[in-house]
């Protein structure tokens, strides 16, 4: 198999701590009420993306990395279980999947972006499993939030095939309900840097990847 190197293409880039300041007031006159009906829980300028590839640890540490992202936040998709904790996950009866939920600017930085990282920041020709973590909670997935995130997310997939010898695995469904999960697992690289896990494992990849 070949091993997922970091493509010339993808500048990675660390937070600046520039920001375009505007206001949106002239301008909501002139929306139509469908418009101003929207969810006020996502910001007009913040789409979401979800991704599951292997331990949230992992993923959570190379995306908080990026220029656009506003945040990250560790958790749980994709199962049968309301409100599932860590245990219950972990032992790989709920069907969840541990996944890292994005908010982003899309002026800053694209879903198809993000997607094109994902396939460098993982394995996704392993079935449920990533290195020595090995369970479904630890599959390769790609949880969609529209029709174009769908339509991305399998053409940067189709894209990024010819990279691998063997096939890719990872599964493309809707988004469901997302589970965030403990407060100690937030963060969990930034606050833990000399916990084995994140010496080993999480270090090498950041390394891997340039961002480290």
């Amino acid at each position: 198999m070949k091993s997922a190197r970091p493509s010339q293409k993808h500048e990675i880039r660390n937070r600046s701590g520039v920001f375009r300041i505007f206001t949106l007031a002239p301008f909501l006159l002139l929306l139509p009420n469908t418009l101003l009906s929207m969810d006020s829980s996502t910001p007009m300028n913040s789409e979401t993306a979800t991704l599951a590839g292997g331990c949230f640890w992992c993923t959570e540490a190379v995306y908080e990395r990026l220029d656009g992202v506003k945040s990250v936040r560790s958790g749980y998709m994709g199962g049968h279980t309301k409100n599932p904790s860590y245990k219950e996950v972990s032992l790989g009866d709920t069907g969840h999947a541990e996944v890292i939920q994005i908010e982003f600017d899309p002026s800053v930085i694209s879903y198809e972006e993000l997607v094109d990282l994902f396939w460098e920041a993982h394995d996704p020709t392993t079935l449920n499993r990533q290195g020595a973590d090995i369970g479904t909670q630890y599959r390769s997935a790609i949880f969609f939030h529209s029709e174009a995130q769908k339509t991305a997310a399998t053409t940067s997939r189709d894209r990024a095939q010819s990279r691998f010898n063997d096939p890719i695995v990872t599964e493309i469904t809707p988004a469901s309900t997302f589970y965030e999960a403990e407060d100690y697992h937030q963060d969990f690289y930034a606050n833990n840097r000399n916990y084995p896990y994140c010496r080993v494992v999480i270090t090498p990849k950041l390394k891997k990847l340039g961002m480290e």
